[in-house]
């Protein structure tokens, strides 16, 4: 439950900010009254959003058992893709939010058309609902109870905390807060991508396609099923959405892993204490 709070959390956490950004341009400008088109487009864009998950969960639950899994494996992919694209766009461009959005906002109120407004708060928390929907998906799968009461913790601390930073004037450093989630994502992203190798693997197993070394156990730890430790227990189901522990794991996932955090990690820390990138 906790890789799907912080990811839920995340991201309702950045759509929020951003919504909050528009509306108080809006208010600065003296232009309150066109709020409510700002609000449409956030509540249509939560609709799509939960109508996009339910229809993803449906399809899965059609396909056949073989088929599920390589639905799983792109899932976790793509996942792994947009997750990692997001946190290096927060990164490098994210201390430029707010002028952006406020241009965006200005260029839509000066044509003078509602759509256009609209469709300015509909695209920007959509982008976050859709992350989601993709970020979650192989969690759902795997678990959906923890995955849902994951969720509803995660949307309602950000909603809090949202309105504490812009409503209650709480002050925190965003650029020094998103850094430390994003490493924090970077190592659920580097077990996600594991997971999708796993499940790659035993797709071609199922289809009779051999794999050789990579789908032999690099390890295996005697942990029993029914122990807290194990990957499905309580305490080791933690650790696997966290950092994508298992107690067993096949070559090929330990290189995928090991080199996405290798790569990933040292980026995104470069980047986020570079001198010059300043702060949100």
């Amino acid at each position: 439950m906790l890789g799907q709070y912080l990811i839920t959390f995340r991201e309702v956490l950045e759509a929020a900010l951003i919504t909050a950004i528009i509306l108080s341009y809006l208010i600065r400008t003296n232009r309150r009254r066109l709020s409510r088109y700002v609000w449409l487009g956030v509540y249509m864009s939560v609709a799509v959003s939960a109508g996009l998950g339910i229809t993803v969960w449906i399809i899965y639950g059609s396909l056949p058992e073989a088929t599920q899994l390589l639905f799983e494996a792109t899932a976790a992919f793509i996942a792994v893709i947009v997750l990692s694209s997001m946190i290096y766009w927060m990164a490098t461009k994210g201390r430029y939010i707010k002028r952006e959005m406020e241009k965006r906002i200005e260029a839509a109120v000066t044509k003078g058309t509602v759509i256009g407004l609209v469709s300015v708060a509909f695209i920007v928390v959509f982008r976050e609902g859709l992350e989601t929907v993709l970020f979650l998906t192989p969690f759902l799968i795997k678990d959906a109870a923890g995955t849902i009461l994951g969720m509803l913790t995660g949307a309602l601390t950000a909603l809090l905390l949202s309105y504490g930073i812009f409503v209650a004037g709480m002050k925190i450093n965003l650029r020094r807060f998103f850094y430390f989630t994003s490493i924090l994502l970077i190592l659920l992203a580097g077990g996600l991508a594991g997971y999708g190798t796993h499940e790659l693997i035993e797709y071609f197993e199922k289809n009779g396609v051999e794999v050789g070394w990579l789908g032999e156990y690099a390890y295996a730890l005697n942990v029993p099923r029914d122990s807290p430790l194990h990957h499905k227990g309580v305490i080791g189901s933690v650790a696997a959405v966290m950092f994508g522990y298992t107690v067993n794991a096949e070559w090929a996932r330990v290189i995928v892993h090991i080199a996405y955090l290798a790569i990933s990690f040292p980026l995104i820390v470069w980047i986020y204490n570079k001198p010059s990138n300043g702060e949100m």
